[in-house]
């Protein structure tokens, strides 16, 4: 019960990693509010769970805005954010990722990070607080023909390290982590088509030899968002199975 008492959102809370955190967030104690654009994905995890689901486009500031004052009205206040919702564009060569796509990934992996902290951080430095930012091997150890992707997490990884220096004296903490492919929504178009053969050549460079999983992204985000980690802040802990050695 490392989290007992607390409240936290998870974006992206209604499948994949983002449904494993809010599953194990719950165990541990907290009240979870489940956002999801998909709202019946969302309703589903948040029953499960004893939890709050929202419909939330994570790349909206008015959806953003929304999904914080629904949160702090049945919650009175939050003490936990992970965002977790993400996208990708297809593999392919980095000049012919399409305009419309490369704006889709920046706005869901790199904007909602900047809309979450417009809207919590304020109150956040009157009560402090974890931010926790799911990031990915990709944003540390680069694969070929998912360049933008790569780098929107990339960007993730630097922006956590930026907000954890400058609220640290706020008393709020700012981390991430960083998962390798796993099985979720995403993993078929990390991959470009989910074959044996396609499965194999990914798991040969996992050291583990399997994917990561959301119970794994779940034991890690309730480490670090708990007061168990109160001297970590502005890390992007590998939750890869050895990937970025």
């Amino acid at each position: 019960m490392r989290l007992a008492g607390k409240t936290a959102i998870v974006t992206g809370g209604g499948s994949g990693f983002g449904a494993g955190i809010a599953r194990k967030f719950a165990a541990e104690g907290a009240r979870v509010m489940v956002a999801d654009l998909n709202a019946l994905s969302a309703e589903t995890v948040a029953e499960e769970i004893g939890g709050f689901a929202h419909q939330t486009d994570v790349a909206d500031a008015a959806s953003v805005e929304a999904m914080a004052q629904a949160a702090l009205d049945v919650f009175d206040r939050v003490d936990i954010v992970v965002n977790n919702a993400g996208t990708t564009h297809l593999p392919m060569p980095l000049e012919e990722v399409s305009e419309a796509d490369f704006d889709r990934v920046f706005a869901v992996n790199c904007k909602s990070v900047y809309l979450t902290a417009r809207v919590f951080v304020p109150h956040m430095k009157t009560a402090g607080g974890a931010i926790l930012n799911v990031a990915s091997t990709a944003g540390l150890s680069p694969r070929p023909r998912l360049n933008w992707y790569n780098a929107s997490k990339g960007w993730m990884i630097t922006a956590t390290k930026a907000m954890a220096v400058e609220l640290a004296p706020a008393g709020i903490r700012i981390n991430a982590i960083c998962p390798v492919a796993g099985e979720t929504p995403l993993l078929k178009t990390f991959m470009g088509e989910d074959t044996p053969e396609m499965r194999a050549k990914f798991l040969a460079t996992i050291p583990i030899g399997r994917f990561s999983t959301p119970e794994d992204m779940g034991n890690a985000a309730a480490f670090l968002c708990s007061d168990e980690a109160s001297m970590i802040t502005g890390v992007a802990l590998e939750v890869d199975g050895g990937r970025c050695i």
